[in-house]
């Protein structure tokens, strides 16, 4: 079987923010493929973490597909300022979205890519309907609204059943993880049908990040 092309999508959340500019150039002059940008709203996650003006400010200086995550409740009433701000593919939470086909059509009607997030206790079974629509399925590997977190191993039994869905439908959908993803799951995440590794942590605390994010491409 053709081994697939494996992008790789370092957190921002993880990045130094007193040094974004240089923590920028080193993700421009990298193999990632994306720069991740999770926005956290203290109501769908406990947690708060930055919205449209950073991300405004960073697509104009990085070379890389912004991949937004929107951790938030009602996301439809922010996609367009999402896609005004630079974000190219934009991922909403199934779990926060009670009518989902209608969030993935106005995304796509954006000029986005649409992503949907599901929650670790959330069944894959929940995108059968909508799978040949998404272009972006995130499995989140740890509860989302914290960096650092260590991956829940079922998530890769999740991943298999999810590569299953998507071949037998024919659907193109890209398998996105994120939370806990370390060079020494990595092969293990690849091997059970991911596409897209989503890494904080473990490439802007490394000493060398280029080199890690390179490490992880060739999971």
């Amino acid at each position: 079987m053709e081994k697939r092309n494996i992008i790789i999508a370092p957190s921002l959340l993880a990045a130094n923010f007193l040094q974004l500019d240089r923590e920028m150039e080193m993700i421009n002059n990298s193999e990632a493929g994306w720069l991740h940008l999770d926005v956290m709203d203290g109501r769908f996650v406990p947690n708060i973490s930055f919205g449209l003006p950073v991300i405004s400010q960073i697509s104009k200086i990085v070379n890389k597909v912004c991949d937004v995550h929107l951790m938030i409740l009602e996301p439809e009433r922010y996609a367009e300022a999402f896609r005004d701000a630079g974000a190219h593919n934009l991922t909403v939470h199934a779990e926060a979205c009670p009518h989902l086909h209608r969030n993935i059509q106005q995304i796509k009607d954006l000029g986005m890519t649409a992503g949907v997030a599901l929650n670790p206790h959330t069944p894959i079974g929940l995108l059968e309907n909508v799978i040949n629509d998404i272009d972006v399925v995130l499995i989140m590997s740890v509860n989302p609204g914290f960096g650092g977190q260590k991956f829940i191993p079922h998530t890769l039994d999740k991943i298999k059943a999810l590569r299953q869905m998507i071949d037998s439908s024919g659907s193109k959908a890209l398998i996105e993880i994120d939370g806990g993803v370390t060079l020494a799951n990595a092969g293990d995440i690849v091997a059970a049908g991911a596409d897209v590794l989503v890494a904080g942590n473990t490439v802007f605390s490394a000493a060398d990040p280029k080199s890690v994010i390179s490490k992880l491409k060739q999971a």
